[in-house]
């Protein structure tokens, strides 16, 4: 297991809510990409070659008279370096398919679409939907549905997604690259991770704390949760570095992290007759519930293998 990297170390000062026109941001880290014939799309018109910041994140914000809304755990990426390390940490490369839970305002997808993926965006907030749409209206490197991932078949949008790409170098499986709100981060990590059959790596913005103890908890210990049994069932997780919480507007109370997981196939799961049937015993056995002879002899084992 890899040892925990240091925190990243850039991190940008929040400002107050600017209510007047917002200059544009300074050209200082854009330049060098200018000079390599890079580009990137930015939240508003006239800001083409920018990054995304803080006064561009409030000003797409206010371009619908948006504030971050905490029903929806809404905490927007203020630093673009932490997005090409996301990006980078999933290995995406030109031609892969990619799907972002909760685009918001754009930030990562501007960084997916740059290294050349094609991406399948999953928005809850209708506004959200609206303004990653518009920005993007003129790729064709971006399709958004407008769902609670929670509640949506990811499995048969990304299988369609998938069969819709006409390209030479149209991949077999897609990846996941997120930074996801953190009240359905158990959600996300539940129904993505058994989907290896269609997803290679998953690599995801947790809160920190979820992000250690679903990597780091040993086997044995108190902080060994079902949740650990699963995550090490489907995938092969890695804890790959610490973001502060001064990176995210507006900011949580929490740091967070970044996870990559790379997804086992079939064929990789550890041998049991049945996994319905297993992870009913692992929850069982959390709970504490003791089987007593006589309850025991009243379920029959082919009752349990019908699980």
């Amino acid at each position: 297991m890899a040892a925990t990297p240091q925190a990243v170390s850039h991190v940008l000062p929040l400002q107050p809510f600017p209510p007047y026109p917002l200059p544009t941001p300074s050209p200082s880290r854009t330049g060098a990409r200018h000079r390599r014939g890079e580009s990137f799309i930015a939240c508003s018109k006239g800001l083409r070659g920018s990054h995304d910041d803080y006064h561009a994140t409030l000003r797409a914000l206010n371009s619908k008279g948006r504030t971050p809304r905490k029903s929806l755990g809404q905490h927007y990426m203020l630093n673009n370096d932490i997005n090409e390390q996301l990006v980078n940490a999933a290995g995406v490369k030109e031609g892969d398919v990619v799907l972002e839970i909760g685009p918001g305002t754009g930030s990562l997808t501007n960084v997916l679409i740059h290294a050349g993926a094609t991406v399948l965006g999953i928005e809850k907030d209708p506004y959200m939907a609206s303004i990653v749409t518009e920005r993007f209206a003129e790729t064709n490197r971006l399709k958004v549905l407008r769902e609670d991932f929670v509640k949506c078949h990811i499995h048969s949008h990304m299988s369609s997604f998938l069969a819709s790409i006409v390209s030479d170098m149209k991949p077999r499986y897609a990846k996941v690259v997120s930074n996801i709100p953190f009240n359905i981060s158990t959600d996300v990590v539940k129904q993505i991770l058994p989907m290896g059959d269609i997803f290679s790596e998953v690599v995801l913005l947790l809160q920190e704390e979820t992000a250690v103890r679903l990597v780091v908890s040993a086997l044995r210990t108190s902080e060994y949760r079902p949740i650990n049994i699963f995550v090490n069932f489907y995938s092969v997780p890695e804890y790959k570095f610490n973001v502060p919480r001064t990176n995210f507007f507006p900011q949580p109370n929490v740091d967070a992290a970044v996870v990559k997981f790379r997804l086992k196939k079939t064929a990789d799961y550890p041998p049991v007759s049945s996994t319905r049937s297993f992870f009913s015993m692992v929850i069982a056995s959390e709970l504490g519930i003791q089987w007593k002879a006589k309850d025991a002899a009243e379920v029959s084992p082919a009752s349990v293998h019908s699980c």
